[in-house]
């Protein structure tokens, strides 16, 4: 009996030699320790958010810029914290007309409410890298609590990334809905609904000793 090669075209097994030698790495997530004091990277960190439309269907629009820090210990979840710094002006719903009334007087009113800030209060874990973190949410304004849920996605070094994005990194998201009415957004009540569902992406590089100098 022949061998099994002689059968393969030499073209053929040329070209499974050449895709086995450059065969892509398959991709996982980092599990390594999230502890630390880390800086948002807002080149990939988002705040998505999500409302429903005239009654027929839910619109999402993004917040594209998000800036702050946030602190991160298993053992010590007492310790944990952060603060997130929206920039209005960052927020994009895919229509520049729609986004240009958004930021106006009868929305987010971005020439007098410029940020959006959340300041964490506590941290409480509910299973493995998951938690519900609570703070204050202030928005057009106005602050009133929030709880957030949290998963954290992966942590890990990350070196062959460049300066500013490399390094060791931790990304989580988190979810959460707010009444829009409260926070003063109060147009169009029949015609948008007032929950407003909100998700938040957020990558952070470890800062070293060195960069929380001030």
């Amino acid at each position: 009996m022949k061998p099994l090669s002689f059968l393969v075209p030499p073209a053929l097994a040329a070209a499974a030699l050449l895709a086995t030698a450059h065969a892509a790495p398959a991709y996982r997530t980092l599990r390594d320790s999230p502890a630390g004091l880390y800086r948002i990277d807002p080149d990939h960190s988002l705040v998505q958010f999500t409302i429903g439309h005239v009654g027929i269907v839910p619109v999402t629009g993004v917040f594209r810029r998000i800036h702050g820090t946030y602190h991160f210990d298993p053992g010590h979840p007492e310790r944990d914290r952060a603060t997130v710094v929206i920039p209005v002006r960052s927020l994009d719903t895919f229509v520049p007309v729609r986004d240009k009334d958004l930021l106006g007087p009868k929305f987010f009113d971005a020439a007098r409410y410029p940020q959006i800030r959340f300041v964490s209060t506590s941290y409480r874990p509910t299973g493995p890298g998951r938690g519900r973190l609570r703070g204050r949410l202030t928005l057009h304004g106005i602050t009133h609590p929030v709880v957030f849920d949290v998963r954290r996605i992966g942590a890990g070094p990350v070196r062959w990334l460049p300066k500013p994005w490399g390094g060791y990194l931790s990304g989580y998201v988190a979810t959460t809905t707010i009444d829009r009415l409260r926070y003063g957004l109060t147009a169009y009540p029949a015609a948008l609904s007032h929950d407003v569902r909100i998700r938040v992406a957020i990558e952070g590089v470890r800062m070293d000793r060195e960069s929380r100098r001030p």
